[in-house]
């Protein structure tokens, strides 16, 4: 399972690419929205992690990109510091799968990119 995780902010990416790997899952990083949207079409990610303030390519604008150029549906879970009801209801609107509010729990995350794959895993059955 391949999970791509785009963050701007450097202790946060790398932290949460040793808990994902940690997990067992094969982790794409990426610093910025620019990157992410390459990184998405060079590997073919399972799942997407997302910051939504982000350098060139904000994170709402990869969910975007990603409902409107990749052939399958892949999960995204947005990361956001703001709690702002109107920019999660647009991210919910662009397609994301499920949101998570700055500062979060490491294991939090884990859980629930887990409860992802287990649907990925009943839809690819289906």
């Amino acid at each position: 399972m391949k999970i791509l995780v785009a963050e701007d902010e450097p202790m946060l990416l790398k932290t949460i690419e040793l808990k994902l790997k940690k997990e067992g899952y094969e982790v794409v990083s990426t610093s910025d929205g620019r990157e992410a949207a390459a990184k998405i079409e060079e590997t073919d990610p399972d799942l997407v992690i997302t910051d939504i303030m982000m350098p060139y390519v904000s994170g709402l604008e990869l969910v975007s990109l990603l409902r409107k150029r990749v052939h399958k549906r892949v999960p995204v879970i947005m990361l956001t510091a703001m709690e702002q009801e109107k920019v999660v209801m647009e991210a919910f609107e662009l397609g994301a799968d499920d949101y998570i509010t700055k500062p979060f729990s490491l294991n939090e995350l884990a859980i629930r990119v887990k409860k992802l794959v287990a649907q990925i895993a009943r839809n690819n059955q289906a």
